[in-house]
């Protein structure tokens, strides 16, 4: 969320990011949000006095009785006060929850660089890199591929599960490991730290790292439990420091998160809904990092070129989009697109989302870094993530782009090593 203090000291830059996005309704919550900051700021006055007050009418009352006074008016006026006192604490209470409401609604500034557009029809390509291939045969659809061949089960899936699970076997486990082993290498020589995280979190954790009024209906929940079951490596991971304090020389901390995902939402056409791009449960590697803000947009481009290494190296051809201002959500401040050409659809679809989040998860989860400076001052941090790889959307884009016409399908060379020098599923 933003921090108040930016609030306080910027409205109008709020003002004129909630117009690019063409979020206007929320402009009348930013002079909303200033009043309730005001009279947060006269309580809390209110409130000093009063209790200062309180610590000092007794003094006053020993001191008339000493002097042969009359203090009947001074311990009517102690008796008052704990209900003063009381009144302004409730009234502060309501008052931060209305803030903090605010706050975790109002989105992330975005960055200048970000395309204005209303929808994900304007996003903008920025680079475009392979060609897609010239196929003399019709190709099948990768789900339909993958259970002629027996690498794969939908049907006995839906049985036990519903739609939008599936067996994997046979081959395409291999194809599945090795991605993830492959992306995890890779990111590993790079130096980020490979982490498995909790695949269930608590409410006030994932509100720390997402709009739950966004996510939250595509999340499962626990029942009878303080639990989500995760959606991505990314929100556990950036939760994990919350409420801790960084010191500048363990900064930038680069992570490599794995975890199976599960979402609800799944694809509403016959390609999707019986097959790998859109489904419940699928398995993603992730770059996660936390630094200082001066670094984070350095670290953005980073992250991109490493999401991009993967795909170039996988000989798939893909282009990248700068995500406009009616697409990009509430958390992140820019955040590019890296799309694979599917052959089928005869389109680039999404497989990696890279994101700078400047401070805004940091401002929700009170993580802070040190500044070695002679007054030792904290300041947030930024993060910022990345899909590394999401090993189902890329198992299809291989099954269609590097299959054959009599089934087989081409292992990239960079993945043989993982399948046992296997050169075709």
């Amino acid at each position: 969320m933003l921090d108040i203090r930016f609030v306080r000291a910027s409205p109008d830059a709020v003002k004129a990011d909630l117009k690019k996005r063409n979020d206007t309704e929320k402009l009348a919550w930013v002079d909303e949000l200033l009043k309730k900051d005001a009279r947060s700021r006269e309580l809390k006055g209110e409130t000093d006095v009063l209790r200062q007050r309180r610590n000092t009418i007794a003094r006053e009352i020993n001191a008339a009785r000493k002097a042969g006074q009359d203090p009947a008016a001074l311990m009517a006026e102690a008796a008052s006060l704990p209900q003063k006192i009381k009144e302004c604490d409730t009234e502060q209470e309501e008052n931060a929850a209305t803030i903090r409401s605010y706050l975790m609604r109002l989105p992330n500034i975005l960055h200048e660089s970000v395309p204005f557009g209303k929808d994900d029809t304007e996003n903008v390509e920025i680079k475009r890199v392979g060609t897609p291939r010239d196929f003399d045969f019709e190709i099948r659809n990768h789900g339909q591929l993958a259970t002629d061949m027996g690498w794969a089960d939908f049907e006995r899936a839906t049985k036990i599960s519903g739609a939008g699970f599936y067996f994997l076997k046979g081959s395409l486990v291999l194809l599945d490991l090795a991605l993830q082993r492959y992306a995890l290498d890779l990111l590993a020589k790079k130096g980020y730290i490979p982490v498995i995280p909790p695949y269930m979190i608590n409410r006030a954790s994932y509100e720390g790292v997402t709009d739950l009024g966004d996510f939250e209906k595509v999340m499962y929940k626990i029942d009878g439990n303080d639990a989500y079951l995760i959606a991505t490596s990314e929100h556990p991971i950036g939760a994990m420091y919350q409420d801790e304090i960084f010191e500048e020389k363990d900064l930038p901390l680069r992570l490599a998160g794995i975890s199976p995902c599960f979402r609800r939402e799944i694809g509403a056409h016959g390609l999707d809904t019986k097959g790998l791009f859109r489904v419940h449960q699928f398995t993603k590697v992730e770059q996660f990092v936390f630094c200082k803000p001066e670094d984070s947009w350095k670290i953005h481009e980073e992250l991109l070129a490493n999401a991009e290494e993967i795909f170039q190296n996988l000989g798939l051809p893909y282009h990248v989009v700068n995500i406009c201002t009616g697409d990009i959500g509430n958390v992140a401040a820019k955040k590019y697109d890296i799309e694979v050409w599917m052959p089928r659809e005869k389109a680039y679809k999404e497989v990696v989302s890279c994101s700078n989040c400047t401070s805004y998860q940091a401002v929700r989860l009170n993580i802070k870094v040190r500044d070695k400076s002679e007054f030792e001052l904290k300041q947030h941090i930024h993060t910022l993530n990345s899909t590394a790889i999401a090993t189902s959307r890329v198992m299809r884009a291989i099954l269609e782009n590097f299959q054959e016409a009599d089934g087989r399908v081409m292992v990239p060379p960079v993945l043989r090593p993982y399948m046992n020098d296997l050169e075709y599923l």
